[in-house]
Order: C-alpha cells, then structure tokens, then sequence
C-alpha cells in the first residue's frame, strides 16, 4: 500500500506543541495509520528521571493499540528542529512487533522526507518467531 507523507506528517506537525520536552528542547511527534484506516498521533513526553520518558512514536503506536488497533500500517515522526531524525532503538523495536516489515516509516525534519521501512530501520530485528511463536 502506497501512502502519502503529507497524511501523516501535517497532522505530526500539527501537534508538535502538545511535546512535553523541557530538558531536551526538541519536540516530537508522530502520526500512524492503523490497519482500519484511523490516524493516530503522539508526542515526545520527558522526565527528570530521563529513562521514565516517552517517545511519540511509542506514544501513538500505544495509543493505537489502547484503542484496538493491531497492526499499523503507515508512520510518520517530525520534529521542532532536528537536522536529522530517525526512531530510536526501543521505537524500532516496538514498531517491529506492530508492523510489516515493508511498512514505510517517512521521518520529516521540516525540508526533508526520508522514506524507511521498518526492516530498514530493524534489521535482523528480535521478533516472535525467534521464540517459536507467532504473533
């Protein structure tokens, strides 16, 4: 399935304020879609204790699945400033276990769009079957 960026990066974009990051001053949000064709976003929430924070990656793929999502289809994260911007290690992993691997992941920096899939991000990623089990 072929998606445009601009379906999910505007309504990231629109967010970006809602980003909780006092400590960091980078703001992130990130838009999905969900295997019923619905949008979900999320956005960056820091903590003093840095390790309790939340990426929006997570947080949209977490509100996604708290509403009965299973799989995502589409997603898409920006940010308030970065020159470069790509999930981090536990975001890939999480979208791995919620996503094909063809999945096309768009990270926006504002000027440029870099198209990934979750493969491309995760490669060789952990994942159920390496436990003899399926999803």
């Amino acid at each position: 399935m072929t998606i445009e960026p601009n379906v999910l990066i505007v309504p990231a974009r629109e967010c970006l304020d809602r980003a909780y990051a006092p400590y960091s001053g980078l703001r992130v949000a990130a838009a999905l879609l969900d295997d019923r064709g619905r949008l979900f976003t999320g956005v960056n929430i820091e903590n003093i204790s840095y390790g309790l924070s939340m990426c929006a990656e997570r947080v949209a793929i977490f509100s996604a699945l708290a509403a009965g999502a299973r799989r995502i289809t589409a997603l898409a994260v920006t940010s308030s400033g970065a020159d470069l911007l790509s999930p981090c290690g536990a975001c890939r992993q999480v979208m791995a276990e919620f996503a094909d691997a063809d999945v096309p992941v768009y990270c926006d920096t504002g000027g440029a769009v870099r198209r990934f899939s979750v493969a491309e991000l995760l490669p060789a990623g952990f994942a159920a079957a390496q436990l003899g089990r399926q999803r």
